[in-house]
């Protein structure tokens, strides 16, 4: 009964907390994360925050923000962006990438491939909390706003490489004394072999016969834990989600396409993502922060310089200064992907508590100033005055 009235509280705290962070332009589910961020400070509730209860809610919540990865990554549609939006896209991410692994190698002292699979997760876009500010400022059907979108949804594609190899190291640092190496391989593929069979099948499966949208949610959620629980035979829950929404993508009757995948975005973001995100704040240490407040940063110095030269040296010629520096900015902005795999390194020991607390310290700095610096710079240049060109 504790855990149901301290979630209750829990709730109605994030609804509140996050209207107020819709005001300015903030994702209300940040909300979750800073009443995990409180709790980390003074936490009465020790007892509940460590229950086996709480923390499987919490977890389900990751799994189930991992399957929206899956779900929502349209290949087909990344494969015909122009040649512009994938060099962009890979000199940014690189350049973060490797300005981050060097930053965590040689400042927390973690192995180089660690800090490589860090930097690459914190390297990923928010494009969810980028889309309404261009929207406010009619900028989404514009070059920029596209150029801006097309890297966001584009770089959905290191997130699915950066889980798979998360995934993987993660099975080898834990071990497994009841499986050996054959059979945890022979897991492992049987995950991508049903995300191949359940594909190559979709017209037979989507001719099938169901009685209603609540019995054919049913089978939804029974592929997801399907999935997720092949993968936990091998550390490797988080991949099993992440292929789950890969698959029913490719499953599902496109007429019920839409309306599913809004119910399960519903549950993942409206009852788990928030016990998740309590979770991730609830774990950080808030001592360390305010004892170490310049790795903050410079995390956040050396993000900014690697994103904005980055888009500066390849988008100049394309979209001109002002704009090739908006976008450097844009892309500063960070969600719930780069938490999951820092939470999931984190959980497993592949990373200390100081790295872990900075991480998310500069993830909840760079949600609230990105958009404010943001919002200064389309105002101030006015940006976005031409539309793109449809033909090309």
């Amino acid at each position: 009964m504790e855990l149901i009235l301290f979630l209750a509280g829990v709730f109605l705290l994030t609804f509140l907390l996050g209207r107020l962070l819709e005001k300015i332009r903030i994702p209300w589910i940040f909300s979750a994360l800073l009443i995990g961020l409180g709790l980390a400070a003074y936490n009465p509730f020790t007892e509940v925050t460590d229950s086996s209860s709480f923390i499987f809610l919490a977890e389900l919540g990751m799994f189930f923000l991992l399957f929206i990865i899956g779900f929502e990554l349209d290949i087909k549609k990344l494969l015909k962006n122009r040649g512009f939006i994938f060099k962009t896209t890979f000199v940014i991410i690189f350049t973060e990438t490797l300005f981050g692994t060097l930053l965590v190698h040689y400042v927390f002292g973690v192995s180089w491939l660690i800090s490589v699979l860090v930097a690459s997760s914190f390297a990923t876009v928010g494009e969810a909390v980028l889309l309404p500010i261009l929207d406010e400022f009619n900028l989404t059907k514009t070059k920029l706003g596209q150029t801006i979108l097309s890297i966001g949804v584009l770089d959905d594609i290191i997130e699915v490489l950066t889980i798979v190899v998360a995934s993987v190291i993660i099975g080898r640092s834990v071990g497994h004394t009841h499986f050996n190496i054959w059979i945890n391989l022979l897991i492992l593929c049987s995950l991508f072999g049903l995300v191949f069979i359940l594909t190559r099948f979709r017209k037979s499966l989507t001719s099938f016969k169901y009685k209603d949208i609540p019995s054919f949610f049913l089978l939804v959620i029974f592929f997801i834990f399907l999935f997720i629980g092949i993968g936990q035979f091998v550390e490797s829950a988080a991949l099993g989600a992440l292929l789950a929404g890969i698959a029913l993508k490719n499953i599902i009757p496109d007429k019920i396409l839409n309306l599913i995948g809004s119910e399960i975005r519903t549950m993942a973001y409206g009852l788990f993502a928030p016990v998740f995100f309590l979770w991730v704040g609830a774990d950080t240490d808030i001592g360390y922060l305010l004892k170490f407040p310049m790795l903050i940063l410079l995390i956040m110095v050396m993000t900014n310089i690697a994103k904005i030269s980055g888009s500066y040296l390849v988008g100049k010629k394309e979209l001109g200064t002002k704009k090739s520096i908006v976008l450097g900015v844009s892309l500063c902005v960070k969600l719930s992907t780069s938490i999951v795999i820092i939470k999931l390194l984190f959980e497993k020991g592949l990373i200390q508590l100081g790295l872990y607390s900075v991480l998310i310290g500069a993830t909840i700095a760079f949600n609230f100033i990105v958009p404010f610096l943001l919002s200064y710079l389309i105002t101030r240049w006015k940006v976005g005055v031409s539309k793109i060109n449809t033909s090309n």
